[in-house]
This record gives C-alpha cells, sequence and structure tokens, in this order.
C-alpha cells in the first residue's frame, strides 16, 4: 500500500504599492543613513510579485491539495484588497506603527493567509520587491 503523497502547490500573484521606509525609533538623520533614497517623504513605488505556496496531502480523490480556485480566492482577500495600489504607510493600519520593509509585508502576508487558510498549509511567502530583492518567510 502506498503511503499518502505531500506535495507543494505555488500560486502567484502582482499588485503595485508605495511607501517610505521610515522608523519612528530613529531619528531623521538616523532614518536618511539607514534607509537612503527609499527614505524619501513623498515615498516610491514597487511592482511586488508574491508567490504563496502551501503544502499539504495529495486528496486521492480530487488529486489535489487545495482547489486552486480557493486559493486565489485566499490570496485576493489576503493580499491584493489589501494592498494593492495602496500607500502602505497610509492605507494600511498593520504599518501604522511598523516600518514596511519586504520582510515586514512578507510577515503582514503571511498572517493574514493563515487566518484563511486550512491550519498548517501555508508553507512559504516570497515577496519580490524587485527582481533582485526577494524576501522569503515561512513564518518563524
Amino acid at each position: 500500500m502506498m503511503s499518502e503523497r505531500v506535495a507543494f502547490i505555488t500560486r502567484v500573484c502582482s499588485f503595485s504599492a508605495c511607501h517610505r521606509l521610515h522608523s519612528k525609533c530613529l531619528s531623521d538623520d538616523e532614518n536618511k543613513r539607514t534607509f537612503g533614497k527609499c527614505n524619501n517623504p513623498n515615498g516610491h513605488g514597487h511592482n511586488y510579485t508574491v508567490e504563496v505556496t502551501v503544502r499539504g496531502k495529495i486528496d486521492k480523490d480530487t488529486g489535489m491539495v487545495m482547489n486552486l480556485t480557493d486559493l486565489k480566492e485566499f490570496i485576493e482577500e489576503a493580499v491584493m484588497k489589501p494592498l494593492d495600489h495602496k500607500n502602505l504607510d497610509l492605507d494600511v493600519p498593520y504599518f501604522t506603527d511598523v516600518v514596511s520593509t519586504t520582510e515586514n509585508l512578507s510577515v503582514f502576508i503571511w498572517d493574514g493567509l493563515q487566518k484563511l487558510l486550512p491550519h498548517d498549509s501555508l508553507y512559504e511567502i516570497k515577496v519580490y520587491e524587485t527582481a533582485k530583492n526577494i524576501v522569503v518567510y515561512r513564518g518563524e
């Protein structure tokens, strides 16, 4: 008898948002030194790409780990609605007291998806701020 197989599925989405890297814990000079041009008072924007990976047993009846239509809807709710075409610092309450780095953005996305996905199915969030700057978060 064959044991149950586990697979990983990934869904990709993209959104545009702007932000300013600025910490209330640092002075204006420290912020300028730490974040450089990303501390511009008027902010700057990115076209983010997000990869959401879930893990689970392949259902013997459906052949799926999860219905991709469901995953798409969860991503719409946890990523696209709160973040697309937003000023992260002004429009997303989470970032009122949290610096809107890509690391913290990945935590925000993780926390939002955790509330929607089946227990223990979320495996990894990968956020591409640019083609060269990528953050991977696995809930740790």
